[in-house]
């Protein structure tokens, strides 16, 4: 990979990393249903109306926007709201690699080697650290909003099988409708859980909080990230969505204080070489995983 290349797609982790914080930041302004909702919105309009059709078949647009829009963000910022903190939520999400495995493997008959169990079992060594690290903290950080960032991981893993069965030639165009089918439904739901008043904070922080995830996280994050694989192989640019727990757990120690124990250093470094190993089989990624979805967002 060339250098500004390179440049660019540790600046894209970077971006997906402090997502994190900032979803911690608009957690503040608004509840997670509603801020949900607000993300995929604006990252569907006005873009849907000039991204022509999605290029796949509907039912593949509905699946991923059920499971990775609508089940893993509203999950995942849930699980935030409850209590986990944001670089922590940026490590566990990683696990929806293996999720992602296990699901192709009932779903679409694909075989697991022995380096990719393994991989997945290491992987899996470290999510057990975190739990057991959760559980030791005598509820500083809630078991149960630990568990509905799992969810959200097995909410990715199962996006990520529609994905790959929908196999897109444009992810930014994918996306795009991904999220105008992923709007709707969050926004019923925020209206009959949370209420209408819920919609009704427009401060600063907030705004920018919605705008940065949106935008920059979404649709630019996704126009950087089908650049790079329009040029290099996925076996290349893959790679650097590990960068992104870094990110996301030195962003979270820099700007809202959050400590970064031995126990989180351990699990991260078992997560990481666990999909690191899983995902060495191969050489080549196959056609229909020539535009896989990044590890995090």
């Amino acid at each position: 990979m060339r250098p500004r290349h390179l440049a660019l797609a540790v600046a894209l982790a970077a971006v997906w990393g402090v997502n994190f914080v900032v979803m911690q930041t608009g957690l503040k302004h608004y509840p997670p249903l509603t801020y949900a909702a607000l993300r995929f919105l604006l990252a569907a309009f006005p873009a849907v109306l000039v991204a022509g059709g999605p290029r796949v078949p509907w039912r593949w647009v509905l699946a991923t926007g059920a499971s990775l829009g609508v089940a893993q963000y509203g999950l995942l910022l849930l699980g935030m709201r409850a209590g986990m903190p944001a670089g922590l939520t940026s490590l566990v999400i990683q696990v929806q690699a293996v999720f992602t495995a296990l699901f192709a493997t009932a779903l679409l008959g694909e075989r697991l080697g022995p380096r990719r169990i393994a991989g997945m079992a290491v992987a899996f060594g470290g999510l057990g650290l975190i739990a057991a690290g959760v559980a030791a903290r005598s509820g500083a950080i809630p078991f149960g909003a630990f568990l509905l960032c799992v969810g959200a991981a097995a909410g990715w893993g199962l996006g990520n099988v529609a994905t790959r069965k929908a196999a897109p030639p444009d992810s930014l165009r994918f996306m795009v409708w991904v999220s105008a089918v992923s709007a709707p439904p969050l926004l019923v739901l925020s209206l009959v859980t949370e209420g209408p008043s819920s919609l009704t904070s427009f401060t600063a922080e907030a705004v920018g909080a919605v705008l940065y995830t949106a935008f920059l996280s979404t649709l630019g994050g996704f126009a950087v990230w089908g650049w790079l694989l329009a040029r290099y192989d996925a076996s290349v640019v893959a790679p650097y969505s590990l960068l992104v727990p870094v990110f996301g757990i030195a962003s979270a120690a820099l700007f809202t204080g959050e400590p970064i124990s031995p126990l989180t250093v351990a699990a991260g470094v078992l997560i990481l070489a666990g999909l690191l190993l899983a995902n060495s089989r191969r050489r080549t990624a196959p056609a229909s995983q020539k535009h896989p979805l990044p590890a995090s967002r």
